[in-house]
């Protein structure tokens, strides 16, 4: 399982938009792994999970083929993890594009938000409503959509996902996990947990920090849930934690905690 970072930012990025703060100077400063876009991944070029508006930065940078793109699994609502209109771009007229219809797959919120750019989705693509706890067998894996912490006015989600014999757990946006969900995941086996720190040592409730994240581990490693061999990583950073990429590594390396950054490729 190929698992590549397009972005790895909270809403705001790094820089952030208008921002003359300490950090978002020094990442313009320092440039690389310091400047970050809004968070997504890409699963074997095939499975994309959220759609944020960095998408069409990462399609130029990373040089990714969108029309190889299956399946599209959406967290939640929020802009910086579903921006909607680009979708239309699809569409005839704004492109030749192929004749697959991309399967996208989420919560009542997020897929309305898609309809209303989209309506049915034409021949383009197809609206799929997914549930807590039910398992989906898509084109590309067969995922277990779990509840996240986060807006305690929408089921944001998070994603266990099983893709040709490995096991994947997309987990963010959240804080600590709901007891149901550390339910469901006590008898799992994972290969990879991405996870996020977004609050870095602040205080946070509906995301991560960093003692969430560590914490996060501890129940991992006392339920044997993690493979041998496997990885955490953290993406998911906000500008207000004022920590650079080479501070965070010096937080999680000890704990063999991987710092994702954009463009970061992961082979598990």
């Amino acid at each position: 399982m190929k698992v590549h970072f397009l972005g790895t930012a909270a809403f705001e990025g790094i820089p952030s938009l208008f921002c003359r703060c300490e950090l978002c100077l020094k990442a313009k400063e320092l440039g690389g792994k310091n400047l970050r876009t809004r968070t997504s991944v890409i699963v074997d070029e095939e499975l994309k999970i959220d759609f944020p508006p960095d998408t069409y930065m990462h399609m130029l940078r990373d040089g990714i083929d969108l029309e190889l793109i299956k399946d599209l699994l959406i967290t939640h609502s929020h802009s910086d993890h579903l921006y909607a209109e680009d979708l239309t771009a699809r569409f005839a007229g704004f492109a030749r594009s192929a004749d697959h219809v991309i399967q996208i797959y989420g919560n009542d919120l997020a897929l309305s938000k898609c309809k209303r750019f989209l309506g049915a989705g034409g021949n383009k693509y197809k609206l799929n409503r997914v549930q807590p706890f039910e398992k989906v067998e898509m084109q590309t894996a067969t995922v277990v959509p779990l509840p996240a912490f986060h807006d305690p006015l929408e089921t944001c989600l998070i994603y266990y996902i099983e893709k040709d014999g490995k096991t994947m757990l997309y987990g963010h946006d959240s804080g600590y996990f709901p007891e149901a969900t550390w339910a469901w995941l006590q008898d799992k086996k994972l290969d990879l947990a991405v996870l996020e720190c977004t609050s870095g040592h602040r205080d946070a409730k509906r995301h991560k920090n960093v003692d969430a994240v560590l914490r996060t581990k501890e129940r991992f490693t006392e339920w044997d849930i993690m493979n041998p061999g496997s990885t955490i990583v953290v993406t998911h950073f906000s500008h207000n934690a004022h920590l650079l990429h080479e501070q965070l590594t010096e937080i999680f390396a000890p704990h063999d905690i991987v710092v994702a950054y954009d463009g970061m490729v992961l082979n598990i």
